[in-house]
């Protein structure tokens, strides 16, 4: 078999993936630090919530509460909105729509099925606020533990709770 000038030879073929894979991390890298958010906790009062004394609930305990959820909504805006959207409305945000978290539950007709469901959602904001979420090493959420109080991650997802579903 006779090669052509132009048919790359193996160690041109490895030379080449090394500097694509290099650069490919070097970009990553780059995206990370300029989409890079900082978890910082918002300027709202939480003093007429009922205290969790850094408790972590299963389950959101401020539901239906609705002063809970007018500071969930402050708090939302100022540490929320800029990734999930201003009154988590999901417009044209870059982050999921946080509207539609549990929205399956609601239409599930068993009682303790239904409560149940909705403690799952619970858990999976509660987690997702503590530990933010990490994709092929770029951080897309930070992680809001130490930042956020229970009270304050309850009161907004309370607040989300209150927000009309999003229009599909």
């Amino acid at each position: 078999m006779h090669e052509s000038p132009c048919t790359p030879r193996p160690r041109a073929v490895a030379q080449l993936q090394g500097r694509l894979c290099s650069l490919g991390a070097l970009l990553l890298a780059l995206a990370g630090q300029a989409h890079a958010i900082e978890a910082r906790a918002p300027d709202v009062d939480i003093s007429a919530l009922p205290a969790q004394h850094g408790e972590w609930r299963e389950e959101n305990p401020y539901r239906g509460n609705p002063l809970a959820a007018e500071i969930g909504r402050a708090a939302f805006n100022q540490s929320c909105a800029s990734c999930h959207g201003a009154d988590a409305d999901g417009h044209a945000a870059p982050a999921p729509d946080l509207r539609r978290l549990g929205r399956s539950c609601a239409r599930i007709l068993d009682t303790d099925l239904r409560q149940r469901c909705t403690r799952d959602v619970d858990h999976y904001f509660r987690s997702s606020v503590q530990k933010g979420k990490v994709k092929v090493g770029v951080v897309h959420m930070p992680a809001w533990e130490g930042v956020l109080a229970p009270e304050v991650v309850w009161a907004i997802r309370s607040f989300v709770e209150t927000r009309p579903p999003a229009k599909d």
